[in-house]
């Protein structure tokens, strides 16, 4: 994969009967290959892409499409999060059949309650490892996962089975220290989020993992830095201070999704009983986001 990276989980749009729209789905994907040049696809993997509210049925189905969508044209990492190590397994073996190119397994919390300690995140993943050929990342989004320190953190990087590491957090100072003592160090490649990329670039690290539209966002400042116009990238930065996180509090799935069907991309609605953002909302979100590259969708969007 190319560096810096740029890795893109499209959102999951539902139809009316909370299915899988597969044309949606298709198009957003074209999207993310075509105009983000995304490095590498995540196939059902991280929170927004809302795989935790289907069927294991549904989530292999939704794995399925998004390599069959990808065509081959870059690589795919598939999701195989789950408390039961069993479980990732098999969707590990459904991956490999799949070709995908790496895996990525969320940081899991120990069901019975507590912190899991590093004995405990070793044990996991190294079970995984063991029967996956496939180059394992790392997942940190405390919540849905655990919280894992930095010492855990490095110690899981230095796990042979563990190649990559996506950090959802927006902390400056961990991350800083991860690049250097992970990345920096050769352990595995490090990557964070939007508010992040510049920052993470310009301290070694690999890249970014984030969700479309911001994927877009990040390309123009991925260019820029690579292009040594740092004035540029800094710029262009600064467009991921208002957005996503003034709708926030509203969360990342619903805020990534309005923004979609404002650029002319219809990615669907939040899963319910998760309510879409408000006609207001809409309109502030779609001001702001006439004030960042993506200006030209509206205009786009408008023609179509």
């Amino acid at each position: 994969m190319q560096t810096p990276g740029l890795i893109v989980a499209p959102l999951t749009p539902f139809t009316s009967d909370l299915t899988i729209d597969e044309t949606s789905l298709k198009r957003q994907i074209d999207y993310v290959v075509n105009d983000c040049r995304a490095t590498m696809v995540v196939a059902a993997g991280v929170e927004t892409q809302e795989y935790t509210y289907l069927s294991m049925e549904q989530r292999k189905a939704l794995i399925r499409s998004t390599v069959e969508m990808v065509g081959g044209r870059v690589p795919v990492m598939v999701g195989i999060s789950h408390p039961s190590f069993k479980t990732s397994i098999e969707l590990a073996h459904d991956a490999e059949r799949l070709g995908a190119a790496a895996v990525q397994l969320l940081a899991p919390l120990r069901p019975f309650a507590g912190p899991p300690t590093q004995a405990d995140l070793i044990a996991y993943f190294e079970a995984i490892g063991r029967e996956t050929k496939l180059p394992i990342t790392l997942y940190l989004n405390p919540g849905p996962g655990a919280d894992v320190s930095i010492p855990d953190t490095i110690a899981l990087a230095k796990l042979p089975c563990v190649q990559l590491i996506k950090e959802s957090s927006r902390d400056l100072a961990r991350a800083s220290r991860l690049i250097v003592e992970i990345d920096r160090a050769g352990h595995a490649r490090y990557f964070t989020t939007m508010q992040m990329l510049l920052a993470t670039l310009m301290l070694g690290g690999s890249g970014a993992t984030m969700p479309p539209p911001g994927s877009e966002i990040a390309r123009h400042v991925i260019d820029a830095y690579m292009a040594k116009d740092y004035e540029r990238a800094a710029e262009i930065q600064l467009q991921f201070a208002p957005f996503p996180s003034k709708w926030m509090h509203r969360g990342l799935a619903p805020t990534m999704k309005a923004a979609m069907n404002l650029i002319g991309i219809p990615s669907g609605e939040p899963y319910p009983p998760y309510a879409p953002l408000t006609r207001d909302e809409m309109a502030a979100l779609a001001a702001t986001l006439r004030g960042t590259v993506l200006a030209p969708r509206f205009k786009s969007a408008a023609a179509a």
